[in-house]
Order: structure tokens, then sequence, then C-alpha cells
């Protein structure tokens, strides 16, 4: 059984940490300031500032490129989490569904927010972000326009 709240901790403490990077944060944020309130017994508010605090030193960590600051904030919530969970395992259940919450799944598929960033000079040509491509083409349409057949 520790090892399966060890887990939950770990991912629990993942998925907090890459809501912290998305722009749904505050609902999330709200979410987890709950869960941690109920089992910790301890001030919502108070909670709420300890994850913008976090979510501070992980968007200053993510601009310097500081991943072992990044790692930091993952294991002090894995911590918190794995010790909240010890102290009441049938935390694990109400864990779950924040997580659930936070990734939910559609069609089988989870989706996440992405944010990429262009650099390196001036981009003279598309830039397409995707989950996946079938197929894709740039340019002049050939004699006969895009998905023609040609006989």
């Amino acid at each position: 059984m520790e090892a399966e709240l060890m887990a939950l901790a770990a991912a629990g403490a993942t998925a907090f940490v890459q809501q912290m990077a998305t722009d749904s944060w505050a609902q999330a944020r709200d979410r987890i300031a709950l869960f941690f309130a109920r089992r910790d017994g301890g001030d919502g508010v108070a909670i709420e500032g300890e994850l913008e605090t976090s979510r501070g030193e992980l968007t200053a960590a993510l601009e310097a490129g500081d991943e072992q600051m990044v790692l930091d904030v993952e294991a002090g919530w894995r911590t918190r989490l794995r010790r909240t969970l010890m102290a009441n395992p049938l935390a694990a259940s109400e864990l779950q569904s924040v997580l659930d919450e936070l990734a939910p799944r559609r069609g089988g598929q989870q989706f996440a927010d992405v944010h990429n960033t262009i650099s390196g000079g001036v981009q003279h040509g598309p830039v397409v972000q995707v989950g996946s491509v079938g197929s894709l083409s740039f340019g002049t349409p050939p004699e006969g326009g895009w998905g023609s057949t040609q006989v």
C-alpha cells in the first residue's frame, strides 16, 4: 500500500507542477488548496499562498533554465503529498479525483496546455504546432489544386 501511495504522491506532484505552468492554474490552485485544507486542517488561503509561491519559483526557474529548481518545486509537493497520504491513506481517493479533474481524458486521450517559444531570429516561413499531422504542404498548390487527382 505504501508503494501505491508513493506513486500517487509522485503523480500528484507532477500534475501540480504541470498545472502551475498553464492558463488554467487558478482553478487548479483552488482545487489543490481545498484538498490540503481538508486533509491537513490548514487554512485554504495560506495553502493558496504556498502554491503561488511555488508557482513563482517555477516560473522564474523555467525562464532561467534552472532545471534543478523545477525539480525542487516538484519534490517539495511530492513530499507534502506523501506525508498527507501516509497520515490519512483514505485521502488517496480524493487525490485521485483531483488528478482526474486536472487532467481530463477525452476519447481515451489526455490533453494538456502547451506553450512554445520561437526564438533565435526572424522566422521566414510558417510555424505550425499540432498534435498530429496526416499530411502538410506549404507553397503553391500543385496544378489542379490541393487534394485533386490528376488523370
